[in-house]
């Protein structure tokens, strides 16, 4: 924090010293070709509903680290992700709380909602911003946390948001409890959609064989240990998982057995005629 001695003089070169850093930002990224979002401030709306909101419960007054404020509930267009403020900001209001901070004044705590470790801004907009510009590190704050069905965990920007509402749609037609869901990882947001489709049709034809109705949570359960576990143990005893995880080789693999042998079953015949069609390609 520069301070010159004359606070109001300090106060707006703070503004200015913010704004210039946006403008250099968005234009550093655009000759970067970045993704349009990895500047935006994250949207609280947005966020939640590709999580799949649960519930929320008062944590009352706390002190959270400003770099885990990364979104706001109504104003993302107002300031970028760094809380620098954008045009629409009000200057005065901006350098009247700016100054106050540097007189030592008493600022009212800010509203957040937590996802996660992260902190989206109900109320404070302003007083996040200049805590920034004044090289803080924490603020404090009134804090109302968000459960939701999946975890915020590797949300960094608004194109992160597309495979957390996938995976979460995958756990809607896929019900699988906890510790195994924790193994179902792909690097394409789209496998999960493709997954889902694998996992309900290798329902569909258990239910053919038993002459039975089974609920989701059931063909969830029996799919990961009667087809997904036993599978992995093949691929990996023939060393055809490589550098995929394994629910991306399960995928890779059950489409190209059904492709090479016409058949919804493994056995060892299988597993040959994949480990050649992986060696001829």
């Amino acid at each position: 924090m520069v301070d010159t001695g004359y606070p109001r003089a300090d106060a707006q070169n703070d503004f200015s010293r913010m704004r210039r850093r946006a403008v250099l930002s968005r234009l550093a990224g655009w000759l970067r070709r970045e993704p349009d979002d990895v500047s935006e401030i994250l949207p609280f709306d947005e966020v939640v509903a590709a999580l799949g909101r649960t519930g929320e419960r008062d944590l009352g007054l706390l002190v959270i680290d400003l770099d885990t404020i990364v979104g706001s509930v109504d104003r993302v267009g107002d300031f970028d992700r760094w809380f620098r403020p954008r045009s629409a900001v009000s200057r005065e209001r901006w350098e009247r709380l700016d100054l106050a901070r540097r007189r030592g004044e008493s600022i009212p705590p800010i509203d957040v909602y937590r996802v996660g470790e992260l902190h989206f801004v109900r109320d404070g907009h302003h007083r996040v911003s200049v805590a920034h510009a004044l090289g803080l590190r924490t603020i404090d704050a009134f804090v109302t946390e968000v459960t939701t069905v999946v975890d915020a965990t590797g949300i960094a920007r608004r194109g992160d948001l597309i495979t957390k509402d996938l995976r979460r749609v995958f756990l809607d037609r896929v019900p699988l409890p906890g510790p195994a869901l924790c193994t179902i990882l792909v690097t394409s947001a789209w496998s999960y959609a493709v997954l889902s489709e694998t996992v309900e049709a290798w329902g569909f034809r258990l239910m053919q064989q038993e002459a039975r109705y089974l609920d989701r949570e059931t063909v969830a359960r029996r799919w990961y240990s009667e087809e997904f576990q036993p599978v992995l143990r093949m691929l990996r005893d023939a060393d055809l998982v490589g550098e995929r995880t394994d629910a991306e080789a399960y995928l890779h693999l059950a489409a190209q057995r059904y492709r090479l042998m016409r058949t919804h079953r493994w056995d060892e015949n299988v597993v040959d005629r994949l480990r050649a069609d992986s060696i001829d390609g």
